[in-house]
């Protein structure tokens, strides 16, 4: 730190009960936890073909995950969201809901899963509290599906996303990674399925997060994704966002239905970022693309659960947060974590 951010860290945000702000006046009350680093596909812009998980006794347990959301819940954090890997192979993950709804502060949990196995689980999951689920989904088509994901299974993820409304699940987001060479086919048939089906469509373009070294040129951007929407269906209009969204929402002017674009790579939302990402192993992280990591494993693990340790270690993470992720500048760094092992 330098000196006069030292300064004001020792003087402001060291004090019991201080919310999680950071150096650039950013309110953090969003926390993004990973329950697992393992995964049933194998998309290509997330992880690669083969891959060594972690041990199961390196990951945090439900009550240690729970433990941590209490000290961040005291702190300001009021929403949840639930992510791996694909969180919804960690064995009885409806627990870990009903767990974590149970903390006093915490008013919004969610959970982002690529919903090969939401048909089983939509049921006992929202019978535990869940109410906001977004699925990750790329195309309609099967051929393109298994290119991506390296992996069959789009019929499961239609059948996990019509369970998941039959049971009351509400809102539906369907999040879409927009990669040039596969975007040009399925914006619109996404758009219009999920039109159909009242789900809300969430285009994100495409970072460099994933095992692969990315390609610029795969970008495909959020202004093109409006133009085929706009030819392809109707016209969408902007709608008033929330600041701290990542997502710049649109709806149709005919009023049937929304679409979202997350465009960190054209148009970087940095400046009114809330989040922060808990690992599945323990390791706390102030953004996406960070490239320091903060231990909070062992602080949860010693003998003495030192909350106030663990709060401190929270104000910290998130006061020396960076200003922005800087995928468009010459000194960007690729993190040595790919997606899978840092949460989505």
């Amino acid at each position: 730190m330098t000196t006069d951010r030292t300064a004001a860290w020792h003087s402001e945000f060291r004090a019991p009960g201080s919310a999680l702000i950071d150096s650039f006046g950013r309110r953090h009350n969003n926390l993004r936890v990973s329950v697992t680093d393992r995964c049933n596909l194998r998309c290509t812009y997330c992880m690669p073909e083969d891959v060594t998980f972690q041990n199961r006794s390196e990951l945090l347990t439900f009550e240690e995950i729970t433990a941590f959301v209490r000290v961040a819940a005291s702190l300001g954090v009021d929403k949840v969201r639930l992510t791996g890997g694909e969180p919804l192979v960690r064995k009885e993950l409806h627990e870990l809901v009903r767990m974590l709804s149970a903390v006093p502060g915490i008013k919004d949990i969610g959970l982002t899963t690529n919903g090969i196995l939401l048909e089983e689980q939509a049921g006992p999951l929202f019978d535990a509290g869940l109410r906001r689920l977004n699925v990750s989904l790329d195309t309609l088509d099967p051929v393109r599906f298994r290119t991506l994901t390296r992996r069959d299974g789009v019929e499961r993820v239609l059948a996990g996303l019509a369970a998941a409304k039959r049971v009351g699940f509400a809102p539906i987001k369907v999040n879409t990674v927009a990669i040039r060479g596969f975007a040009e086919y399925d914006v619109v048939p996404l758009a219009r399925y999920c039109r159909s089906h009242d789900f809300e469509l969430r285009f994100i373009e495409y970072m460099p997060i994933g095992a692969e070294e990315w390609e610029r040129d795969k970008v495909f951007f959020a202004q093109e994704i409006l133009d085929l929407i706009g030819r392809g269906i109707g016209e969408l209009v902007p709608t008033d966002n929330d600041p701290s969204a990542p997502a710049l929402e649109y709806r149709y002017r005919d009023g049937g239905g929304s679409v979202g674009l997350i465009a960190s790579v054209s148009r970087p939302f940095c400046q009114s970022c809330n989040r922060m990402r808990l690992t599945a192993d323990g390791k706390l992280r102030n953004c996406l693309f960070a490239l320091d990591e903060t231990d909070v494993k062992g602080l949860l693990r010693s003998p003495t659960n030192n909350e106030q340790a663990i709060a401190q270690a929270l104000r910290h993470s998130v006061w020396s947060k960076w200003e922005g992720h800087e995928i468009n500048a010459a000194t960007f760094v690729k993190p040595d974590r790919t997606m899978h092992a840092i949460g989505g």
